[in-house]
């Protein structure tokens, strides 16, 4: 291969190693700044006046503007319908999330993420009671997305346990016409309910930091190229004319 060759394919090769880190970091900054904004945003939601009954969403276009936002409810809960899902971590330990269906006053229902209680380790099957007031109830919380889903290797699932709820199913098997979002339950919780729900955090640091790696490879990239592909040959022809 001929030196003006390999220049041309050491030439391209750093060129395009360049470009793509210098990418790779720009794009972890449009990721910190895209976090920076959901974060604003939640903590502006969270800030604003409750939402009741009737003015929850009835299909997924309407929620989501309106997710992370306080709810204050009336209803009465339909506690044959209720589940634990199984696998959900909080505050450090594994156990089971309570969701129970609440009918509004208006007829709708909507799904309550009630809170958490541990595993029993040695009867895996056995959940606590919990008990679950009759008539109407009032309760308070923040709107939020369906239960999260977790890997599962079968479908959908029945019984009081469960992996993951398939919302389509769930309405089949109970009858109900469930709304497209859930409600994090908060406040005090007589039942024994833990209620630590996470927190959105930006991490934007973490995002900085991987951009600045980025940027620091293609920095190095194109230096050793000047180096060795500019200034070490025309220092070496140099030295070669004042020493022929």
């Amino acid at each position: 291969m001929s030196s003006r060759a390999r220049f041309w394919i050491v030439t391209v090769a750093a060129v395009c190693t360049v470009a793509l880190t210098a990418s790779l970091g720009v794009w972890q900054l449009g990721r910190a700044t895209l976090k920076e904004s959901l974060a604003s945003q939640i903590a502006e939601r969270q800030t604003q006046p409750a939402l009741e009954g009737r003015q929850l969403p009835g299909s997924h276009d309407e929620a989501e503007p309106l997710l992370h936002r306080p709810v204050r409810l009336r209803g009465e809960w339909v506690p044959e319908a209720s589940v634990f899902l199984d696998n959900r971590p909080m505050a450090g330990r594994t156990g089971f999330l309570l969701v129970t269906p609440l009918r509004l006053d208006d007829g709708r229902v909507v799904l309550i993420q009630r809170g958490w209680v541990p595993r029993d380790f040695q009867e895996r099957l056995r959940v606590p009671t919990v008990d679950t007031p009759a008539g109407l109830v009032e309760l308070q919380g923040r709107l939020a997305p369906l239960p999260s889903r977790l890997f599962e290797f079968s479908g959908a699932e029945s019984g009081l346990i469960r992996q993951n709820l398939d919302v389509a199913e769930f309405s089949r098997q109970t009858g109900l016409s469930l709304l497209p979002v859930s409600v994090l339950q908060t406040g005090a919780s007589p039942e024994g309910l833990l209620r630590e729900w996470p927190r959105f955090e930006a991490t934007v640091h973490k995002h900085h930091g991987y951009a600045a790696q980025w940027f620091a490879m293609s920095a190095v990239a194109a230096g050793l190229y000047v180096w060795f592909q500019l200034i070490s040959p025309r220092r070496r022809r140099a030295i070669h004319d004042q020493n022929p």
